[in-house]
């Protein structure tokens, strides 16, 4: 039984790699971007526009589900690069100053050293220093795919706020 399984699947094996042999792709139909690969002359990059308000004047952006880091809905120019000595960020997000200027103030889990598991009391994370790693300014474009995802949030709140540390410390106790 187990030789005819084998000599089953071998012959199946063989018989795709036949069929799909003879079919190649050329490489502008890899991607998104209709363009070789390994070619970055006929590479045109977009002019994107990012939001123009500038920070405190923007408008929220939904997450995209539950717990994803929040996009930035204003204009980084001249913000970057952020260090762990110069993080412009925290002039607005910090937990201390954000709710008295109606800025989103950084998650518990931005103040919360999981390595070492303690909280830190003053400034962030040296893991979570590097803001533009997971938040990134949202630029005004056409979306390349069409895309019907609808996010299920648990309430209303999640939608701008990250209870991303309870999640993880959910049964650890």
């Amino acid at each position: 039984m187990k030789k005819i399984i084998s000599v089953g699947l071998i012959t199946l094996f063989g018989m795709s790699s036949y069929l799909l042999a003879d079919k190649k792709l050329d490489e502008t139909e890899l991607g998104l971007r209709k363009a070789p690969l390994n070619d970055e002359n006929k590479v045109q990059l977009q002019n994107f526009i990012f939001g123009t308000g500038s920070a405190g004047e923007s408008q929220k952006i939904e997450r995209a589900y539950e717990n994803a880091p929040p996009m930035i809905p204003h204009d980084i120019e001249g913000m970057t690069p952020i260090t762990q000595e110069d993080n412009a960020c925290l002039g607005c997000h910090s937990p201390k100053i954000a709710e008295s200027i109606g800025a989103t103030p950084l998650p518990k889990s931005h103040t919360y050293d999981l390595r070492n598991h303690k909280e830190i009391t003053e400034g962030i994370a040296e893991q979570r220093y590097n803001c533009t790693q997971c938040h990134v300014p949202q630029a005004q474009t056409k979306p390349l795919v069409e895309n019907n995802f609808k996010p299920d949030f648990r309430d209303e709140d999640k939608k701008h706020r990250s209870n991303l540390l309870d999640v993880i410390n959910q049964g650890v106790q």
